[in-house]
């Protein structure tokens, strides 16, 4: 007979390890593990410098490493702090420098849960002798013909499976994630039940590395030749401005070009494309934006096995809704959407994951972007 996780022991002899970051997701998941009888052991990673983290609105920051521990010692479960600040500088912090330098506008919290999260974690609970790692992400996890599968969060406004795309088949074998049907408040109101202190700490906000979101300065600081000045361009080849830096741009920008309207004649522009190498922002009407193809490389797929052409929806940013679209994927982990209809400010380094239904078959970082009836790339 199968326990609440979907393993055939009873709960008092299935060790979970829950991922505790210190906000009230995963302190939730911790406690209702626990009621359950469930041998909960919390994990908590220290990613960075204590002291540039003791602020609101992060997470793996110092305080909440304290509100994680006294969260484990409220409901009586042992709780563990790991170094992972070299990890994760290597593998998400100098990755998210160097995206920022290659003109793409990366999404580090991905990259987190791809690998420092995802994989070393994991390999850690399985160190550990734990059956499971849980974690308050709002997704589901369902067992399906070919095995589990991922589906969005049953609260729309909550749903994090974007940011989970990369989950491999494995991993999402040994993952647990006991929220994915509430919404947030139903978090928070079993949080003040269980007399959690962190029931009515702010979710955390903006990259967690990043002090003041000040991104550019992180950048700056570790590859400073991202930040040169250089020419702001109109389609024409004409230079109509000065930049500090490709760093301060992404595609599909209209605010902060510091271009008047005699440049323009009076039409918005847009940033159309980057070209870091030269140094250049290119700017042009919205029209100039579109585009209905997307290459996309490292494709990790959740869907069935064998398929390497389907029709699908696609978000294209975190907050976009999913689009219709029809993926072409190949051998060496790359693949092609093509959009039923041009979309505008589509941003290599962003993700493209897929979907059919509720379910998530995977996804892929965007590289380049065309319009499929011209024969240049942007």
């Amino acid at each position: 007979m199968l326990n609440s996780l979907g393993i055939a022991k009873p709960p008092a002899e299935t060790r979970v390890v829950v991922a505790m970051s210190g906000g009230v997701d995963s302190s939730v998941v911790a406690a209702l593990l626990k009621e359950e009888g469930y041998d909960v052991v919390g994990i908590t990673l220290q990613l960075y410098d204590f002291g540039a983290a003791l602020r609101k609105g992060a997470c793996c920051a110092g305080q909440d490493i304290y509100d994680a521990a006294t969260v484990a010692e409220r409901i009586g479960i042992p709780h563990y702090v790991l170094d992972y600040e070299s990890r994760f500088k290597e593998q998400v912090i100098e990755e998210f420098a160097d995206s920022y330098a290659r003109g793409e506008t990366p999404i580090p919290c991905v990259r987190c849960n791809q690998t420092v999260k995802f994989r070393d974690l994991l390999a850690t609970a399985r160190d550990l002798g734990a059956d499971a790692l849980a974690t308050g992400h709002y997704v589901q996890r369902h067992l399906g013909p070919d095995g589990p599968e991922l589906l969005r969060g049953a609260d729309a406004a909550r749903d994090q499976s974007y940011f989970l795309f990369a989950t491999t088949p494995e991993q999402l074998a040994y993952l647990r994630f006991p929220l994915g049907h509430l919404s947030k408040l139903e978090t928070r109101d079993l949080a003040q039940r269980y007399g959690l202190s962190v029931h009515d700490k702010p979710d955390s906000q903006d990259i967690c590395f990043v002090p003041d979101g000040d991104y550019a300065a992180i950048v700056k600081r570790l590859r400073p030749e991202a930040v040169e000045p250089g020419e702001i361009v109109d389609l024409a080849g004409r230079v109509v401005g000065q930049h500090q830096g490709v760093i301060h741009y992404t595609i599909g920008q209209r605010r902060g070009l510091g271009l008047g309207a005699e440049v323009s004649g009076g039409e918005p522009l847009f940033v159309i494309r980057l070209e870091p190498n030269r140094r250049r922002v290119i700017v042009g009407p919205r029209a100039a934006l579109g585009r209905d193809r997307v290459h996309v490389k490292e494709v990790n797929w959740l869907g069935a096995p064998g398929v390497t052409e389907a029709a699908c929806t696609v978000k294209l940013r975190s907050a976009q809704a999913p689009i219709p679209a029809t993926l072409v994927r190949q051998a060496d982990g790359s693949g092609t959407l093509t959009l039923t209809a041009p979309q505008h400010g589509i941003a290599p380094g962003q993700a493209a994951v897929f979907y059919d239904g509720e379910r998530v078959l995977g996804g892929g970082w965007i590289t380049a972007t065309e319009l499929s009836d011209l024969e240049v790339a942007a």
